[in-house]
């Protein structure tokens, strides 16, 4: 199993911190810290949990984008009022959230209002892979240092 994990690092690691970032309730990070210590690249193990975990977010954004309108009106019964007035104010202020979308249980909410809302691609693609780049170098860090 262990050479099968090592083999195949980079792409489990991809797959899971793509799913991990969707509606999926999983973890990544214990993956990345499990291959650090098979001394795997850590900077291509950085490059493909994040890669995998952006991917994810743009998923979940992409179904805010798309599917909006009817979760809005439909499922969260937001009437056209309460929406106007919180896009005006998401828009202004809120897209900074989206720094936070690494966080578990509101990061993947963030992402699905920031595509609600329409935060621009390249503006939400920025701000969700600073905070998702940023956690899984934390851990790199911390667990290359402790090893």
């Amino acid at each position: 199993m262990l050479e099968l994990l090592t083999a195949n690092g980079y792409l489990y690691l991809f797959v899971l911190s793509f799913l991990a970032a969707t509606v999926v309730p999983l973890g990544s990070e214990w993956l990345l810290v499990a291959l650090l210590m098979q001394n795997l690249d850590p900077a291509w193990l950085l490059a493909s949990a994040t890669t995998g975990n952006v991917l994810g977010a743009l998923t979940t954004w992409a179904i805010g984008v798309w599917g909006g309108p009817f979760l809005m009106a439909k499922v969260l019964r937001i009437d056209p009022v309460s929406q106007a007035k919180a896009r005006s104010t998401y828009q202004r202020w809120g897209s900074w959230s989206l720094l936070l979308a690494w966080v578990p249980i509101i990061g993947d909410p963030l992402c699905l209002v920031g595509g609600l809302f329409r935060i621009p691609f390249f503006r939400f693609t920025l701000l969700v892979t600073l905070g998702k780049f940023g956690r899984y170098a934390f851990i790199a860090a911390a667990t290359l240092a402790l090893a």
